[in-house]
């Protein structure tokens, strides 16, 4: 779908600043204020001025030519935060006067009490929600190779008869559902390739799949955060307001907004595809076994690819065949055809197909493909039947796989129950419970279970970047400045009321998770919320995360999913996509889902107000 050349032009414009230096300059920065606030502390507002200007560096140095590693960013910055924050923290801190009066064992304490317990750790870095990110990527990592989601779909598909717009439906309302279960990472990485797969072989132009993949981001964000454990945002905030922010919480005031946006998506995603129809009798013979074919892939190559991948992952192996088999791939022709009518010899068709899919049926799809298109039906229907007997014994290994993966939900489901019943059960148990069981669904299968485990390990290495982030504002949390905060939003309710704050916060988190990562903007504005009563902060709560919900999907750094939705078309479908392109297409559906918001928002003002 994409020009190849396109991508690898558009890298080559993107200056990469070393990490190295950058940490090294930070490490100098951070012993300067060190010794320097041992005699002179640095004012509150400087601590604040230095975890603002990090979250904001995120944005800018992700955004334009010259790029620095998100990891290397807030690290070096957590330093000087460190930094800044003890000499403030330190002369009126009671670990300080213990030490004075002669407690030696306070240090011991201290350090055991932080750093060596959940509870002193989850106050840092949030470390019960961040195991269970882990746990959780992992789960569905493991999941996702079952193909479970594509054997999901492509049933919808068949029972809408090929109709494009309610499988469409159908699908995104799935996957909002779990995505306030599962990671909405994960959910948005495979609800994003099921659609290609579903609008390529309907004919859809190409905005209407730029489109499709833009609003996904929407779909596992703000229409999944009707329950909190699929979004780490959600999580965060559930933590900074325990117990107050529970279950029945999310459920009360987060689901309206959820379906509400749910509706939105799906009128606007309706308007463009209305009309679009699968031939599901002249699909393609590895379209009718798709869930299979994928399963297969990754049981013996150890990699899922799309035709269009597999093409520029083989460019050498196909020479000078390659730019006329990747434009018949761009109109969404099938890999052997592909080859065929690029002229491709037998003996390179063979190999190519033998590795996509799996070498004893390279002769069987060759023989499909190269009599299929020249007319000779007799002899395609001959392979496509001989194929559906060898897809068996594969269809039998995935149905296994996928009975595994779904009995991984029960410990998953039922360990969350306990956690909601009883906070003082961890909640990572729940994800790494479900994990365990999970595992099971790809051990027989080692090139699966690599790739399972090193997908979700490259997920989890996007979220490395907040535990430094995490642990700077709780720095700033220590030093007072979030006291300040709650005193302002008193006094704003006092003057302006509720709903007016409310909506006011509500468009803060917008705004500023368009800008920055919607985690952190969970991370800080929750603090400030605490102390006010049971009902503001529950009207603040849901308006807040809403706001950052919205805000992640506007931008293509807004979010996780954002990041990943943005990657995909820039790789898959137009490599020369902006995000001033990304802002243009969403600004639209995201004032409608704003709007919904903003009424739900001032209905729950009225209700307090009564």
């Amino acid at each position: 779908m994409t020009d190849p050349r396109s991508t690898s032009e558009s890298q080559s414009e993107i200056v990469s600043l070393s990490p190295a230096k950058f940490l090294a300059g930070c490490s100098v920065a951070s012993a300067v204020i060190f010794f320097a606030g041992t005699a002179r502390p640095l004012p509150v507002w400087s601590a604040a001025v230095e975890v603002l200007a990090t979250i904001l560096a995120l944005f800018v140095l992700g955004s334009i030519k010259y790029r620095l590693d998100k990891n290397a960013l807030t690290y070096g910055a957590a330093l000087v935060v460190a930094a800044t924050v003890w000499g403030i923290w330190w002369p009126g801190s009671a670990l300080k006067a213990a030490l004075a009066a002669g407690r030696s064992g306070a240090l011991g304490s201290f350090f055991r009490s932080h750093f060596l317990t959940l509870r002193g750790l989850d106050g840092l870095v949030h470390m019960d929600t961040m195991l269970f990110i882990l746990g959780l990527t992992f789960f569905v990592g493991c999941v996702a190779q079952t193909r479970l989601l594509e054997t999901v779909s492509f049933a919808m598909l068949n029972r809408f008869k090929g109709r494009v717009v309610p499988t469409i439906l159908a699908l995104t309302f799935l996957v909002s559902f779990l995505s306030g279960i599962l990671d909405g990472v994960s959910m948005i990485g495979l609800l994003i390739r099921t659609l290609v797969i579903i609008l390529v072989l309907a004919g859809a132009a190409r905005a209407s799949v730029l489109y499709s993949v833009m609003v996904s981001t929407i779909v596992t964000t703000v229409c999944g955060m009707w329950l909190a454990y699929g979004e780490p945002p959600n999580l965060i905030m559930k933590a900074n307001l325990h117990p107050l922010l529970n279950d029945a919480f999310f459920l009360r005031y987060c689901l309206p907004a959820a379906v509400g946006s749910w509706i939105v998506v799906g009128w606007n995603v309706a308007r463009r595809l209305k009309g679009g129809t699968v031939a599901l009798g002249k699909l393609d013979i590895l379209d009718r076994h798709v869930a299979d074919v994928r399963f297969l892939q990754a049981a013996r190559h150890g990699e899922v690819l799309i035709p269009l991948e597999f093409a520029q992952c083989h460019r050498g192996e196909l020479g000078g065949f390659f730019n006329e088999t990747a434009e018949q791939l761009g109109r969404g022709v099938p890999l052997g055809e592909a080859l065929v009518r690029a002229g491709a010899p037998r003996e390179k068709r063979l190999a190519l197909l033998g590795e996509f899919v799996d070498e004893g049926l390279a002769v069987i799809l060759d023989d499909y493909y190269a009599h299929g298109p020249a007319g000779n039906d007799r002899r395609a229907e001959e392979s496509a039947i001989a194929l559906g007997l060898a897809m068996k014994e594969p269809r039998k290994g995935r149905l296994v796989a996928q009975r595994t993966a779904v009995a991984a939900f029960i410990p998953f489901i039922g360990l969350l129950a306990a956690h909601a019943l009883n906070h003082e059960v961890p909640l990572f148990l729940a994800s790494f419970a479900g994990f365990a069981v999970a595992f099971l669904s790809v051990r027989h299968h080692p090139k699966m279970r690599k790739l399972a485990l090193r997908e979700a390990a490259h997920e989890y290495e996007e979220y490395l970047f907040l535990f430094p982030l995490f642990f700077s504002i709780t720095l700033l949390q220590k030093t007072g400045f979030f006291s300040l905060a709650a005193q302002g939003l008193r006094l704003g309710v006092e003057r302006l009321g509720a709903d007016a704050m409310a909506l006011a916060q509500f468009g803060f988190c917008t705004i500023l998770s368009a800008l920055l990562d919607n985690n952190v903007v969970a991370d800080f504005s929750a603090r400030a919320l605490r102390g006010l009563g049971t009902s503001l902060i529950h009207l603040f709560a849901m308006a807040q995360i809403a706001g950052y919900a919205l805000g992640g999907c506007w931008t293509h750094i807004g979010s996780a999913q954002s990041v990943v939705a943005y990657a995909f078309i820039r790789k898959e479908v137009d490599g020369r996509f902006t995000p001033f392109a990304w802002i243009r297409a969403m600004t639209g559906v995201i004032l409608e889902i704003a709007a919904v918001v903003a009424a739900i928002v001032v209905v729950e003002g009225w209700i307090i107000r009564r």
